[in-house]
């Protein structure tokens, strides 16, 4: 039997000023092909997963806080104990707004790493409305680069 322990993932921390830990896939214990599955903690006022897509189809599931969602054209709040479909190829942002951290289960498929992280770490992220679609019209947080 194969356990990820989430309070034993380390996880990485990201410039956006969030810290994710792979349950399934990446750097965990459990690896598998049909999807990946992680922890996601996203700073108080403006820690976020800034604009990007990816191939894979995901689902946000908020664990505790209260977010900015933007997926492609639309902007809304998410809260503890919602869950957000991303469908492939859709660019997509989730921003905290609350003073404590926004925690939240992220579920994509196929497996595989996704480019942003990568991109992120190296400061290579896309720009939004520059070299990629534009935030949605009322998106209060812009993207963090």
């Amino acid at each position: 039997m194969i356990i990820s322990d989430l309070n034993k993932i380390e996880g990485r921390t990201y410039p956006a000023r969030r810290r994710t830990q792979n349950l399934v896939c990446g750097a965990a214990p459990i690896q598998a092909t049909a999807f990946s599955m992680g922890f996601v903690t996203l700073d108080p006022n403006g820690g976020q997963v800034p604009w990007h897509n990816q191939e894979q189809e995901e689902v946000y599931y908020v664990v505790s806080g209260t977010g900015e969602m933007c997926l492609g054209d639309e902007v809304q709040d998410l809260v503890t104990g919602q869950a957000v479909y991303i469908p492939s190829g859709v660019y997509h942002q989730l921003s905290n707004k609350g003073d404590t951290p926004l925690t939240f289960i992220y579920v994509y498929g196929p497996a595989g790493d996704v480019a942003h992280w990568k991109e992120e770490l190296a400061g290579t992220l896309p720009v939004a409305g520059k070299d990629v679609p534009a935030l949605p019209e009322g998106a209060v947080y812009p993207q963090v680069v």
